[in-house]
């Protein structure tokens, strides 16, 4: 599964830039609002040593890390739930998305524009949750009603439909995002097609100029309490020093960040941020054709792991030869791990842990 995450925002945030050094593929950025049209979409692999040290030790024909998908939806402004700028056009954009990264700006700059005239991270996400939180109530109005007659049938599963909508209906109207309610498993159902916004788990990315890539000063220091007081991740990160980090070897990149007092770059930071937002976990499959890294969630038991390679390795699923990351790097080869006694049969109730590598058995 590709990590899917919308990433949104007010006009001339940097959401574009940011995207440009995501992907590298040249989605239009400019100092006007509704430079972004259509929205873009990129993937891009997701940077995992452990990836390359298998890489090493099984020297394969192929490489294939796993990715995350982004999409720059163009930037929302006041009124966007009721037509205004581009209005719903693109908060429908990003109702397929996993999660929502939620771009803010944090730096002064009075040659690039700001569409409220000033530069204010709380206001300006406030802008964007309340457009977000309109389009969810408007969302969950339009079911309301046809949810209440069917209610009237006294069948269970339409009591409990009609149940879960009003009591998301009840938060979105206290101005609360669907995400900050308790939820048990048959609301969640209930709620699954109607793709709501605020329902997605999310993070905000504070960006800010060079001299603040470390993370400090008042603006930044706003957006960070608020995702503290949320309990939601916040990635600090300069889409300038971005776009021209992606542009450097992997020597450079490293001398470059390391003179800015950074231990990685900021897009690493934001695609980890999201996988673990999602509790997502990595696994490997390695040998002489290919290493390749592959997305689970936590909590996944090893023949749904095999799904994700193939829905016949799951339908099929006998069992599974697993060892660990560590054991391989300890031991120095997959042979050597089998005489160390560490490689291990698991059947349909193994867990998958992250960093497990896999040889699956399974019938056609």
């Amino acid at each position: 599964m590709a990590l899917n995450i919308g990433i949104v925002g007010l006009p001339n945030v940097g959401k574009s830039t940011l995207f440009n050094a995501l992907t590298q593929a040249g989605a239009e950025s400019a100092n006007y609002p509704f430079c972004t049209i259509e929205p873009n979409v990129g993937v891009v692999p997701l940077k995992d040593e452990r990836l390359d040290k298998i890489a090493e030790i099984f020297k394969p024909q192929k490489i294939l890390p796993t990715s995350v998908e982004f999409v720059d939806i163009a930037g929302l402004v006041k009124g966007a739930s009721k037509g205004e700028g581009l209005g719903n056009q693109f908060l429908g954009n990003i109702k397929n998305a996993h999660a929502i990264a939620h771009v803010v700006r944090c730096f002064e700059d009075e040659d690039v524009v700001h569409v409220s005239g000033s530069v204010d991270p709380l206001r300006d996400i406030e802008i964007i949750e309340t457009e977000l939180l309109l389009a969810d109530l408007q969302t969950v109005e339009k079911r309301l009603d046809k949810a209440k007659k069917n209610a009237k049938s006294g069948q269970a599963q339409a009591k409990q439909v009609l149940s879960s909508l009003e009591k998301v209906y009840a938060l979105l109207s206290e101005g609360k995002p669907a995400r900050f309610g308790t939820w048990e498993e048959e609301d969640l159902e209930a709620l699954r097609d109607l793709f709501l916004i605020t329902l997605k788990p999310s993070l905000y990315v504070a960006n800010v100029d060079e001299a603040h890539a470390k993370g400090e000063g008042p603006l930044v220091e706003s957006v960070k309490k608020k995702a503290a007081q949320e309990g939601a991740p916040c990635v600090v990160l300069s889409g300038a020093i971005e776009s021209e980090i992606v542009e450097m070897d992997p020597e450079d990149q490293k001398t470059f960040l390391a003179d800015l007092g950074l231990e990685e770059s900021g897009l690493n930071r934001l695609a980890k941020a999201g996988y673990r937002l999602l509790d997502l976990i990595t696994f490997f499959t390695a040998g002489p054709k290919e290493v390749r890294a592959w997305t689970v969630k936590e909590g996944s038991l090893a023949p749904q792991a095999a799904g994700v390679i193939h829905s016949d390795f799951e339908r099929g699923f006998i069992k599974a030869e697993t060892y660990h990351y560590k054991d391989l790097v300890v031991c120095g080869s997959e042979t050597a791990v089998k005489e160390a006694g560490k490689l291990r049969q698991e059947g349909k109730e193994y867990v998958v842990q992250d960093g497990d590598i896999f040889h699956f058995k399974f019938n056609v």
